[in-house]
């Protein structure tokens, strides 16, 4: 069902320079908070000037950028700081499957941000000033299997192995939850505070209830200039550097991983080359570390052809084949038939956009649902015919970590 909100029309929007508020994050009241944050830079938001459900289908990224270009062509913009992510902005955040509802955009009331030296303030209406408490610690966490137990996981897996040997498909990615039930209701604040502090590599996010910490950017648009960074090909972390080391190795020499990553950055350039004018894709992939674990990681960037938007972008590239698999098409029927679950917006687009169409986008990864005292993990693997079901499991539950730390501190 569509349903849209604009509780101020037209939106009166004014953005002005503030003196460097430092921990965004420290600013924001207890109530929806927003948030899209990477080394201490980024944009912070809260209350809701407009809000949106885009209605599922194919044409849900045009619906988005229509609705929005409707609300900000209306606006009365008072932008005296002129850069991207400056005037109004809008977070957002996206189900995996096109077909299933629960994509959404809001537009907040308050938005502080800080970049490269500079930081602004952007309020609609009149300037909502709320209580800032300090976040609140959820308690004691229980943990519950998700849609399927570790066993049942790993016999879809070696279902998924069976498939591909069988020349149904060439990669898929198969994703896993977890249920967590905290003792007291979750702040997603707390939870913010810990992911940006711990992985300041990552982006961390929170719309309309899905906080993490993706490490994966979809897409960086900014003028004409874009960046993607493809991740595919995991390795857990060791336990000091010199087996960190033998696993990168050891992780960079694998022809399977090399193989899946391969078929992650190839989806990415296809989905590009028809928007750019110039696109550069290195031959090999570098390391991305995490404290959890080790990616092979590529680095994509390129200049548009045109005028199109973020969102443009989003749509030619979502789903790859990082978190889809190859082909997409069999890929995503594949994942329909075995995972048994909604994904809902995990390893969805989410990220902000602003009224010039500048934004930035990451995959929804390493993040969690959160309502109450209840908060739904999420993680993926890339299967391919040489997956070892055991070794699948492993790296789930490596990648899980990174929300329990969120949750537990």
């Amino acid at each position: 069902m569509r349903v849209s909100i604009a509780l101020i029309r037209p939106l009166v929007v004014r953005t002005v320079a503030v003196t460097d508020p430092r921990d965004l994050l420290a600013h924001l009241p207890g109530t929806a908070p927003y948030a899209w944050i990477r080394r201490g830079e980024g944009l912070v938001g809260w209350g809701v000037a407009a809000r949106a459900e885009v209605p599922p289908g194919p044409g849900r990224f045009d619906w988005a950028r229509e609705w929005l270009a409707s609300l900000f062509e209306g606006a009365r913009i008072d932008d005296q700081v002129g850069l991207p992510g400056s005037g109004p902005v809008a977070f957002g955040s996206f189900t995996f499957d096109r077909d299933v509802p629960g994509s959404v955009l809001v537009v907040p009331r308050v938005v502080l941000a800080r970049r490269q030296g500079q930081a602004w303030l952007t309020t609609i209406g009149e300037a909502e000033t709320l209580p800032v408490a300090p976040a609140t610690e959820p308690g004691r966490i229980r943990y519950g299997d998700g849609t399927l137990s570790a066993p049942e996981w790993q016999h879809v897996v070696a279902q998924a192995v069976a498939k591909i040997k069988a020349g149904v498909l060439d990669k898929v990615v198969l994703a896993r939850d977890l249920r967590a039930t905290a003792e007291r209701e979750i702040d997603p604040r707390a939870l913010l505070a810990r992911l940006a502090d711990r992985y300041p590599e990552c982006y961390t996010f929170s719309v309309d209830g899905l906080v993490g910490a993706t490490p994966e950017l979809l897409v960086r648009h900014i003028g004409r200039s874009i960046e993607s960074l493809v991740l595919a090909g995991t390795v857990s972390r060791g336990t000091g550097p010199a087996e960190d080391a033998a696993r990168a190795a050891e992780l960079y020499a694998s022809a399977k991983d090399r193989e899946e990553h391969g078929y992650a950055v190839a989806s990415v350039r296809q989905a590009l080359a028809p928007l750019c004018a110039e696109l550069h894709v290195p031959d090999e992939p570098d390391l991305l570390v995490l404290p959890n674990v080790q990616h092979l990681a590529t680095r994509i960037t390129g200049r548009l052809s045109d005028g199109a938007s973020v969102l443009d972008v989003v749509a030619a590239m979502h789903p790859t084949a990082a978190v889809g698999g190859t082909p997409t098409d069999a890929a995503i029927e594949v994942i329909r038939e075995l995972e048994g679950m909604d994904r809902g917006r995990y390893a969805g687009p989410v990220g902000w956009i602003d009224s010039r169409g500048d934004g930035e986008w990451g995959i929804a990864l390493r993040c969690a649902e959160v309502s109450g005292r209840e908060a739904r993990l999420f993680a993926g693997c890339g299967i391919m015919g040489g997956s070892d079901p055991a070794a699948e499991l492993a790296e789930a539950q490596a990648k899980f970590r990174v929300m329990q730390y969120a949750l537990e501190g």
